[in-house]
């Protein structure tokens, strides 16, 4: 493999396990609330 695809591989596997990490950074910091959410419909 060529330097060049070998930085642009890097970039790309950063910007993915990045965006990962964030993502799960984010929900441990602020977890979807569950209480706020509406009950389910009771089946007669």
């Amino acid at each position: 493999m060529s330097p060049i695809a070998i930085i642009m591989m890097i970039i790309a596997m950063v910007t993915v396990w990045g965006g990962l990490i964030a993502a799960i950074v984010n929900l441990a910091r602020h977890p979807e609330a569950a209480e706020s959410e509406p009950a389910p419909p009771v089946e007669l």
